[in-house]
């Protein structure tokens, strides 16, 4: 439940993502591109799941029992390349080189570059689809996992994305977390004003989701939506989290000019004050 999160653990919570959001405004600026916004949006949701939630072992990143994470909005990797190395998945020293040729940690995730991603994303609506084939899978082999999947509200446009939902209710996949990180915005705008998805928490229960509507950014109802997910044995469940694009640095939340835009040498520095970092050179 959530009211039996211990504060130790919330104030771990809490300081692992500021370190996170500190490497994604340092990387996606050492690269000159990449997508902020949305990895700034989606990193609680991440850490969470990393530092928390998934059954994972940096000792046996191939485990075959690991629960799965599908990033399906995966231009939001820099938080999860953070968070893996946090987690000591791969060498901090690696976050650098995001977007360099050759490369690793590529502008999307690839899990043909890093076996420890469990599925390349980035096409919209493609990610959703995968996750339902890997709780499907788990189902029918001998290894119990379970599988998370993070949806961008932009990727909710996407007629894809209704198709595998379909099946995951269909299937009644108690073991597909469906987490959708509703920050509102996409690259040209408002999601309501290109593309309304509203009302996204009513869709994902018409497709026979238990759905939960939680704040994105707050540890208690994060850890307690995955608790609930876990008792849920009818059928998948999906939790809409209302997050902030950008959240973290007062000039780029609630906009979506940092959807895909880096910071710059000045924009980095004021970023990193935010966030209690006075210099902008990588530790």
């Amino acid at each position: 439940m959530a009211d039996e999160v211990s504060e130790e653990t919330i104030r771990s919570l809490e300081a692992t993502a500021l370190e996170i959001r500190r490497d994604i405004v340092r990387m996606t600026h050492a690269a000159g591109s990449g997508h902020p916004g949305g990895s700034l949006s989606v990193c609680d949701l991440v850490n969470a799941l990393v530092f928390q939630e998934l059954r994972i072992d940096p000792a046996r990143p191939d485990w075959p029992d690991r629960d799965r994470l599908v990033l399906s909005k995966g231009h939001a990797g820099p938080a999860l390349y953070s968070a893996l190395a946090l987690r000591g998945f791969l060498p901090r020293e690696e976050l650098w080189t995001l977007r360099k040729l050759g490369s690793r940690l590529q502008g999307h995730v690839d899990r043909g570059k890093l076996p420890v991603i469990e599925a390349s994303t980035g096409c919209l609506g493609q990610g959703i689809g995968m996750a339902v084939g890997m709780a499907l899978a788990a189902r029918l082999g001998p290894h119990a996992f379970r599988t998370y999947a993070i949806l961008g509200d932009g990727e909710c446009q996407a007629g894809p994305t209704w198709e595998a939902l379909m099946a995951g209710g269909h299937y009644k996949l108690s073991n597909l977390v469906v987490i959708l990180d509703r920050n509102l915005y996409e690259t040209d705008g408002s999601t309501e004003s290109i593309m309304g998805i509203e009302p996204i928490a009513d869709k994902f229960r018409a497709f026979r989701y238990h759905t939960i509507e939680i704040d994105g950014h707050d540890y208690r109802q994060i850890l307690g939506a995955f608790a609930e997910a876990r008792r849920t044995t009818e059928g998948p469940t999906a939790i809409v989290a209302h997050t902030v694009k950008g959240k973290g640095v007062s000039f780029m939340e609630g906009t979506h000019v940092y959807h895909g835009k880096p910071p710059s040498a000045a924009e980095l520095e004021r970023a990193l004050t935010e966030l209690g970092a006075p210099s902008g050179a990588p530790r």
